[in-house]
């Protein structure tokens, strides 16, 4: 099952957004997207997406779908560079929490303009296993 490419590109906004609040306002807001990834990872259950899909006009299955498994990948991917950035700040490694926050303010960025850093990550992965595999069988 997929999801509707607007709620995915809203979750990418609205990291770009916490990211940069977290920068410029305090980055304990940094929690905030966190927290969202982690229950999202735990329970299947995207807040940010379930608030907007009620401001979707069409029904969902007429929007262009997205695959749910790259965008959990994806989800998984910055959900721990947010805990590192997070950990980062704790800790007063400033430049730490910059480094990871920005990877995740860069992807969503980069997923915005139509190129999927995680979905290339994925990509590479999945075809290191399937050689890893084909040569363990020969």
């Amino acid at each position: 099952m997929g999801i509707p490419k607007p709620l995915v590109q809203l979750n990418q906004i609205f990291l770009i957004i916490t990211v940069l609040l977290g920068w410029l306002v305090s980055p304990w807001i940094l929690a905030l997207p966190f927290l969202v990834g982690v229950v999202a990872l735990a329970f299947h259950y995207n807040v940010v997406m379930k608030i907007a899909k009620s401001l979707l006009k069409k029904p969902l299955k007429t929007y262009v779908q997205e695959d749910s498994q790259q965008q959990r990948f994806n989800q998984w991917i910055a959900t721990i560079c947010l805990g590192l950035a997070l950990v980062g700040f704790m800790f007063q490694f400033i430049s730490f929490m910059f480094i990871m926050s920005g990877m995740v303010l860069m992807a969503a960025a980069l997923a915005l303009s139509g190129y999927c850093i995680g979905c290339t990550i994925r990509y590479r992965y999945m075809m290191w296993k399937y050689q890893k595999q084909k040569s363990h069988n020969n």
